[in-house]
């Protein structure tokens, strides 16, 4: 029946109406394809490849998928995605905005949905129709994202140990953007340290300069390459497991 059906789980989910990523008229289409993967709640998943935890099972009403091709080594965590099937009678015209939060291969497919973001690409009462299918013919485009009232976000990820070693994930990236270096400076050093993508979405460095802390972001974009600084972000007593709000948001 294909392949998220082997799990078993209930499809019946209450699908949400509202989207956080906003739709973008430039780009022109690939055609691929798109499957689905079981859970009991309809929601993403917390241990995702881009390892946004927690975030990643519920960021944009859960309307997020694992791809292969497009996860670049990471670099295509938090991407945005308007995903639309192709069977005219079982399919929504506009289909559904997902968000990129994990890593998957299926059946030469680009996009396994959760469960919820698959059954909004159909149109109303016909879910069930297309969840039968478990593989279905897609088009796709990269599109912006947006985020009301969301700033973005370093969270300090729980692996971190105060002070000798510090893991940060980007949360709320907004914009068509892919984020290539991440460097951080001390409050009162004028040195920039670069840090290492350690997987996904995280970064990490050994012997994190004390005091309060500066980060720096080489962004590509639609401007091209460009560097955003997000100044004292992390207090001198940053804490694992906490998410600091930087006071900017990507364009």
């Amino acid at each position: 029946m294909g392949f998220a059906l082997k799990y078993g789980y209930s499809i019946l989910c209450v699908v949400a109406v509202a989207l956080l990523p906003a739709i973008s008229h430039s780009q022109d289409y690939t055609c691929s394809r798109a499957t689905y993967f079981g859970s009991p709640d309809c929601l993403g998943t917390p241990t995702g490849a881009c390892g946004f935890g927690g975030y990643g099972r519920t960021v944009n009403d859960a309307n997020v998928a694992g791809v292969s091709r497009l996860f670049k080594n990471g670099t295509g965590c938090g991407g945005c995605y308007q995903v639309s099937c192709k069977a005219p009678n079982l399919c929504s015209e506009n289909g559904v905005n997902v968000v990129v939060t994990d890593y998957g291969e299926g059946d030469k497919t680009d996009f396994i949905l959760s469960t919820r973001a698959y059954a909004r690409m159909a149109r109303p009462n016909m879910a069930l129709e297309l969840f039968a299918y478990g593989v279905v013919d897609i088009e796709f485009r990269m599109i912006p994202c947006r985020y009301s009232g969301y700033n973005l976000m370093f969270k300090v990820h729980e692996h971190s140990r105060f002070p000798e070693y510090l893991a940060i994930v980007l949360l709320y990236q907004a914009g068509q953007n892919e984020i290539l270096a991440v460097e951080l400076q001390q409050e009162d050093c004028k040195e920039w340290r670069g840090m290492r993508r350690a997987y996904g979405a995280v970064w990490d460095i050994p012997n994190p300069p004390k005091g309060a802390i500066s980060l720096k972001l080489q962004v590509c974009g639609s401007a091209g390459v460009t560097w955003v600084q997000a100044d004292n972000v992390l207090p001198s007593d940053w804490k694992a497991g906490v998410a600091y709000d930087s006071a900017i948001q990507l364009p």
